[in-house]
């Protein structure tokens, strides 16, 4: 039994471990769509600095990738802004990825 709770804990640290990695690299892949969203809607500065940090405030509840994904494309569509859901969500994985490399490179 002494066994088996070892392995649990091990478990458990292993799991809350990858989830704070998850958390960190969801909010830094946030931060930088944010970024190149605002830069694509022309916002400079302050507005810049806003938009994205707003992007990358955690997700509200039950909001998926893909809801980010239609709200994002609808700005753009508001704002004149030519570029497909399908595109976005490429940023969206590249940026993902980007952050998955700076955090495993203890950055």
């Amino acid at each position: 039994m002494e066994e088996f709770d070892r392995r649990k804990k091990g478990f458990e640290k292993f799991f809350a471990l990858s989830e704070e990695l998850r958390f960190k690299a969801l909010s830094r892949r946030n931060r930088a769509v944010g970024a190149w969203a605002a830069e694509k809607l022309a916002l400079v500065g302050d507005a810049a600095r806003r938009y994205a940090d707003a992007f990358a405030t955690p997700q509200i509840e039950g909001e998926t990738d893909e809801t980010r994904i239609e709200r994002l494309h609808d700005e753009f569509v508001k704002a004149g802004v030519d570029l497909s859901a399908h595109r976005i969500r490429r940023k969206l994985e590249a940026a993902m990825n980007e952050a998955i490399a700076e955090i495993e490179a203890g950055k």
